[in-house]
């Protein structure tokens, strides 16, 4: 199996930290933007694309700051969200880490933009 690289990127939110928060770690309102739907069972989510389901288990969380959940099918690799605020603006951030192979980097890149617009569009940001 290909090695992967981890990745970060940010992207501005203009939402405050709690509210995103819900939207990184409740599985409805993950499922209104990350995944075509997202069911929690047994501290397991289960994000589920194109009728193909991934099962993570979230491994960090501070509330109103950060998740990160771990692919059950794909160890070591995980995928965390973590809500910055900037001290002086109170402008608020969201930083994406994740793992990709070299040859699906981009797309993978892509992904997350398109997702991203798909949280701003719900937040009616």
């Amino acid at each position: 199996m290909a090695e992967k690289i981890k990745f970060t990127l940010e992207y501005e939110i203009k939402s405050s930290p709690k509210i995103l928060f819900s939207f990184l770690s409740e599985p409805n309102a993950l499922s209104q933007w990350f995944a075509d739907n997202v069911n929690y069972k047994d501290h397991v989510y289960t994000f589920e694309w194109d009728g193909e389901n991934h099962d993570a288990r979230m491994v960090s969380v501070k509330e109103n700051k950060l998740v990160r959940f771990k692919w059950l099918d794909d160890d070591p690799y995980y995928f965390e969200m973590e809500i910055l605020q900037d001290d002086l603006t109170n402008d608020v951030a969201l930083s994406i880490t994740d793992f990709a192979t070299e040859d699906a980097l981009s797309e993978r890149k892509m992904i997350w933009d398109n997702q991203i617009q798909y949280l701003l569009s719900v937040l009616g940001a």
